[in-house]
């Protein structure tokens, strides 16, 4: 069996149950783009505002796997949109726990810069975290 290509996008086209999934991504998009112009007056989303509910999947033994939910979904969410649009080229991704894997490598990274970094928004917290975590060397 041979190993799916370097890169986001395999974890989304190497695998036939993703077909659905790929579609229901490209509506999600399309909807958050919507309500992102729609709410265009208020701030961005920070990277501490991320890092709180990926920090509490761990933290909290209440509401753990919901946070952990809310987390790894935009995590996930990020990953795919890189992969529609052809920009996730460069990623070496692990091959299992993928969610999770970036979710830890995420919470390292903003902590490694704490003030500077969580004053970012998300989307470029987690494209920091992806450069500096699971470039293709």
């Amino acid at each position: 069996m041979s190993r799916p290509p370097c890169g986001v996008a395999g974890i989304f086209s190497c695998n036939p149950g993703y077909q659905n999934m790929r579609k229901t991504l490209i509506c999600t998009i399309a909807a958050m783009g919507l309500a992102t112009i729609a709410s265009a007056d208020s701030a961005a989303y920070t990277a501490k505002e991320l890092l709180s509910p990926c920090q509490e999947a761990d933290n909290d033994a209440r509401w753990g796997e919901a946070a952990e939910t809310e987390c790894e979904q935009y995590l996930m969410g990020f990953l795919g949109a890189l992969a529609v649009t052809g920009a996730g080229e460069g990623f070496c991704l692990p091959d299992q726990n993928v969610a999770d894997e970036v979710r830890w490598a995420y919470m390292r990274w903003v902590h490694a810069s704490y003030s500077q970094r969580t004053q970012l928004p998300a989307a470029e917290a987690v494209m920091g975290t992806l450069k500096d975590s699971f470039a293709c060397k």
